[in-house]
C-alpha cells in the first residue's frame, strides 16, 4: 500500500500536468515558482517510475469521473498532425465482460487455470477498448500514445492497468461479433488493443531490471 499512498499525495499534480494546468495555485504559476515546477516534475517522474502492469483488481468499476478524467488526458496525447485517429469505447457492463469471457474460455480452456481467474481482462471491472482507422498511417503508433497517457494518468489516481493484446483476436472472433457491434466502432475501424483498468486487489509488482545500454547518444 505504500507506493499507493505515494501515488496519492501527487495525484493532483499529474493530472495538472497532463492537462497543462500549474500544480501550485494561480498567484504561485504566475510568479513561475521554481518549487512549483520542481514538484510537478518530481510527480511526472515518479508517476511513470511506479506504475506497472496490474493484472488482479478489486471487483468495483472504475469511478465514472475518474474514468472520464483519464479518458481526457488520453485524447490529449499527441497524434500525426493531429489526426486523432483513434476511437475509444469503454466497458464497465459485467453482461458484456462475462460474455466475452465465456467466449474466451470456451477458445482457450486452459485460462481457468490461472489463479484467481474471474474474467479474460485479468479480473478488471472496466475495460478500454482502442480502435484505428483501417487505412491511417499513424493509427497504430497514435494509439499506442493515447493508451500511455491513459495508463499513467490512471495510475495517478491509484487505478491500475494492463494492456490486452491477446483480446483482440477474441473480440474479432464470429462467436463475439456481437459484443464486438455493440462497442459501434466507426465504419472502417478495427480494433488495435485493449486496456483493463481498475482498483489492485494487492500491492503492485516490483519493476523487472531494465537494460539502459539500449539506449545512449551517438557523438
Amino acid at each position: 500500500m505504500m507506493v499507493m499512498n505515494k501515488l496519492a499525495k501527487f495525484a493532483v499534480a499529474f493530472v495538472g500536468a497532463a492537462t497543462m494546468v500549474g500544480c501550485c495555485s494561480n498567484e504561485c504559476a504566475e510568479k513561475e515558482c521554481e518549487q512549483c515546477t520542481c514538484d510537478k516534475e518530481s510527480a511526472v517522474v515518479e508517476n511513470i517510475m511506479t506504475r506497472r502492469s496490474v493484472r488482479d483488481y478489486k471487483a468495483e468499476p472504475v469511478d465514472r469521473d475518474q474514468m472520464a478524467k483519464i479518458l481526457e488526458c488520453g485524447i490529449y496525447a499527441p497524434s500525426a498532425m493531429n489526426m486523432q485517429a483513434w476511437a475509444v469505447r469503454v466497458v464497465d457492463a459485467p453482461d458484456f465482460i462475462d460474455g466475452v469471457t465465456a467466449i474466451a474460455v470456451e477458445q482457450m480452456p486452459q485460462l481457468k487455470e490461472q489463479p484467481n481467474f474471474r474474467n479474460f481482462f485479468r479480473n478488471a471491472p472496466t475495460v478500454a477498448f482502442i480502435a484505428v482507422p483501417d487505412e491511417s498511417y499513424s493509427g497504430e503508433f497514435d494509439s499506442g500514445l493515447l493508451a500511455e497517457n491513459m495508463m499513467l494518468s490512471a495510475w495517478s489516481m491509484g487505478i491500475g492497468s494492463c494492456c490486452l493484446g491477446s483480446v483482440i483476436p477474441v473480440m474479432n472472433s464470429d462467436a463475439a461479433k456481437p459484443y464486438l457491434e455493440r462497442l459501434d466502432l466507426p465504419e472502417g475501424y478495427h480494433l488495435q488493443i485493449a486496456i483493463a483498468f481498475g482498483y489492485p486487489a494487492g500491492e503492485a509488482p516490483a519493476a523487472p531490471a531494465r537494460d539502459a545500454s539500449k539506449a545512449y547518444y551517438i557523438e
